[in-house]
């Protein structure tokens, strides 16, 4: 018993910088209170004594202002951080090592009984405000961004962001090196979200835009033989257009402020090229 609070006590000097000393951690962080708590609850309904069950986990609501179903079963080092609002329903099953911030719900879609509320792997980190709906499973290491919704299953190692949820995939290697530096540095991705975590639309409207790009140039391409061939240039020519993208945070912004500010003192420097003719 005293080996399991060690440990829940430890995971919260793990992932909350916050926490000072072990005295501190037990007496005022609802989220390991609601853990506890919800062991006894847990006790009770598995020996059938529900109503009791009950009556504890809404004690336990009203104390640290999170609810957590008594028949829903939860793993080791469990830490919820915060912890406001934080709603498990009954038929959700939580893996070892994972964390959820406050706001969040682990919710069922459906009024009819049986699996209704999601599984969690292990080391799943779910971000503020988000909500994952549904009997669906969440892989080992996933990672949901603050305010998302999910309702479909999520792959081990991937991060889900936005609503509906879009999933975010790493390459292999970089998710090995990304976990290994976010090891050595705090054990895990707070919120459930990393600096580098692309948009996934920015990122699908791109793609568009390169495909663009490689037909403009065949055009480009197909006008300078119209030209060799003596078409009138107004019938050869395109049209100048600005280069555009899709940028996804500040950092684009910026690096793209510099690239035209580069590209408009070459051309200052070097003058305008003419056409071919």
């Amino acid at each position: 018993m005293f080996d399991r609070l060690r440990e829940d006590i430890d995971s919260v000097f793990e992932r909350d910088p916050a926490a000072r000393n072990a005295f501190e951690v037990l007496t005022t962080y609802p989220g390991l209170h609601a853990v506890l708590i919800h062991r006894l609850a847990h006790g009770l309904w598995g020996l059938g004594l529900k109503w009791v069950a009950r009556i504890v986990s809404n004690l336990a609501r009203f104390v640290t202002g999170i609810e957590i179903h008594p028949a829903a079963v939860i793993g080791r080092r469990f830490f919820i951080d915060h912890g406001m609002g934080v709603v498990i329903g009954e038929t959700a099953v939580i893996g070892d090592d994972v964390t959820l911030y406050h706001g969040v719900t682990l919710g069922g879609t459906s009024w009819q009984k049986g699996k209704r509320h999601p599984t969690l792997g292990n080391d799943v980190v779910v971000g503020a405000g988000a909500k994952v709906l549904g009997p669906i499973e969440i892989g080992d290491g996933a990672r949901i961004g603050s305010n998302a919704v999910v309702v479909k299953a999520v792959p081990a190692g991937v991060t889900v962001v936005g609503v509906p949820g879009r999933l975010i995939e790493r390459s292999r290697e970089e998710i090995k090196a990304h976990r290994e530096k976010m090891a050595e540095k705090i054990g895990f991705d707070a919120y459930g979200a990393t600096a580098d975590a692309a948009d996934p639309v920015a990122h699908a409207i791109n793609c568009m835009l390169d495909h663009l790009h490689v037909v403009d140039r065949k055009m480009e391409r197909m006008c300078e033989t119209l030209r060799n061939m003596g078409y009138p240039e107004d019938m050869a020519d395109l049209p100048e257009l600005d280069t555009c993208e899709i940028v996804s945070g500040a950092d684009d912004v910026i690096e793209n402020k510099e690239e035209n500010h580069e590209a408009s003192d070459d051309s200052q420097a070097g003058g305008t090229p003419g056409g071919n003719s």
